[in-house]
């Protein structure tokens, strides 16, 4: 009897060990690194150019999904990273992209503008409380009851504020117009690094002014692209204006100062050296220069310069607090704004083909006229088309007592009926309609605060004409699937490649099962099998 007591006891022993010793250990610094627009066929065909401790320590070293999937049109930088850190789409978020239009003042404004709140170096007053889910770190901060610390820097506004949420110590971007690190009154924490940086004078605001951006490599080096070998190389300069940091912005300049940044804060916060694990979010760009095309040097050159500042920060993190101590996840923004302009050649048969546009203000006039002709000509009935949605005036269809249902079905016709239009949605049919998926889709971007009546869906091939948004001007509607991969790293995470495709909505759950804490209050999807 003694003997099979004492075998159960080491049995038993031996389990309660064995299980104890299959639970990760949390991680004390969690760092998220978000790339605007980071392809995954770039990734393969720029490898050549990589050294052998960026990217390519991530991919051999990491857990990597090959693709992500975004349930929502009209995919930016900021809805895609909103949905990245609250695990859920725009419909619950309410981030529908990086500028929102306000109906009743008639007036486009940045998503986060809040008057209620002034700048730190900068002029611009924002606040992340457009943000009406929790976050990842806003999760991690109620678990720690505020001990933890969460930073985030990135070259643009809406990238720091919601990668910081509305509970970070602070969140800092790149101003427009001074190229400070610069942040909001919102955040209480102005780190002292940080402060003592943008008064140096070898900040990014003085490298930046004048700057040119030439290769990294020797031009032969990049060859990825058959199509520009033997072209010269480039040269872009900065310039000494006020679009001087604005330019700097799509420049590997940016990148290089966003990794200087989060470098410095690491080591002087000494994050990841608390009980409590402490986040730091990174944002870079991955995306094109300015009016120069798909296929070119410059894009090349941008991963290269972007694979040593990887490989810089993980050196930088290994060194701090130790890779199998901190927790990595990647993960692009799943779209890819292309330059590609239209090609003639009279020689060809590409002479024969007719131009495809799409005037944006001509087909706001004619709605209006068609409206009028029905309701009234003494009012205007369209306010505006602001990010391929209609929006119509709500207070005057109030005031006449017209029904927006009615009126909303009687544009949608009109407008459905625009060479280069394949489908309009309204509003009502979105929240009320039949379902099917392409409805959900579209309903997955839509919140009643800022969306419009009428959602216009373009067809593939068409170019966006618009005389009011230079954003938008002359824009190509393509329908591609970017690949775009998804990368976990460190804290003892086992390398494999995954040959399938992840909703985004299931990147925040699956780092808040990491971290050991309750996954954004809008989270619905499950943890990924392969973290568990």
């Amino acid at each position: 009897m003694r003997r099979i007591i004492t075998s159960l006891v080491a049995v038993l022993t031996i389990g309660a060990v064995q299980a104890q010793s299959t639970v990760r250990e949390t991680p004390k610094l969690v760092i998220g690194i978000t790339i605007d627009q980071l392809r995954g066929d770039y990734l393969e065909l720029f490898q050549h150019t990589f050294t052998e401790r960026g990217f390519k320590r991530l991919l051999n070293e990491g857990l990597v999904f090959q693709n992500i999937k975004f349930d929502f049109p009209y995919l930016d930088d900021a809805s895609a990273i909103a949905t990245i850190y609250t695990g859920t789409n725009p419909f619950y978020h309410g981030i529908v992209g990086s500028r929102k239009y306000l109906a009743a003042k008639q007036q486009e404004v940045s998503t986060f503008s809040d008057p209620n709140f002034l700048g730190n170096y900068t002029d611009d007053k924002v606040s992340p409380l457009a943000l009406k889910s929790s976050t990842i770190t806003d999760e991690l901060k109620l678990a720690s009851k505020g001990t933890s610390d969460v930073y985030s820097f990135a070259p643009q506004i809406p990238q720091a504020l919601i990668t910081a949420g509305t509970r970070g110590n602070s969140a800092y971007w790149i101003d427009d117009y001074t190229g400070k690190w610069a942040s909001t009154t919102y955040y209480k924490d102005f780190y002292w690094a940080i402060d003592q940086e943008n008064r140096s004078n070898s900040n990014f605001s003085t490298k930046a002014w004048s700057m040119w951006w030439n290769p990294l490599l020797p031009i032969e080096e990049y060859k990825a692209f058959p199509y520009v070998q033997g072209k010269a190389t480039f040269q872009h300069a900065t310039g000494t204006d006020k679009s001087t940091y604005i330019l700097a912005k799509k420049m590997p300049v940016a990148n290089e100062n966003v990794r200087e940044g989060a470098i410095k804060l690491l080591t002087k916060a000494e994050l990841g050296k608390r009980t409590s694990p402490d986040f730091l979010s990174l944002t870079f760009y991955a995306g094109n220069y300015q009016d120069v095309s798909d296929y070119s040097y410059e894009i090349q050159d941008v991963y290269t310069r972007l694979d040593r500042d990887i490989e810089a920060l993980l050196d930088a993190v290994d060194k701090s607090v130790g890779l199998k101590n901190a927790f990595i996840f990647i993960s692009s923004t799943g779209y890819y704004n292309s330059n590609e302009s239209e090609y003639k050649d009279d020689k060809t048969a590409s002479s024969n083909i007719p131009e495809k546009k799409f005037h944006v203000n001509r087909c706001e006039a004619l709605l209006n006229m068609y409206l009028m002709a029905i309701y009234g000509k003494d009012n205007k009935w369209v306010d505006k088309f602001h990010n391929g949605q209609i929006y119509l005036n709500k207070e005057l269809i109030k005031q006449k007592e017209v029904s927006l249902k009615e009126i909303q079905d009687k544009a949608a016709e009109f407008v459905s009926e625009f060479t280069g239009v394949q489908e309009v949605y309204t509003s009502h049919q979105l929240l009320h309609g039949e379902w099917n998926p392409v409805m959900e889709y579209y309903r997955n971007a839509y919140t009643k605060e800022n969306s419009g009546d009428l959602f216009v869906e373009l067809q593939p091939g068409f170019k966006i004409i618009s005389e009011q948004d230079e954003s938008l001007n002359n824009k190509q509607v393509r329908n591609n699937a970017v690949v775009c991969p998804v990368i976990f790293f460190g804290s003892n995470i086992k390398p494999e490649r995954i040959k399938r495709t992840i909703k985004a909505t299931e990147i925040a759950p699956s780092v808040s099962y990491v971290m050991r804490i309750r996954a954004p209050n809008a989270a619905k999807a499950e943890v990924l099998s392969e973290l568990l």
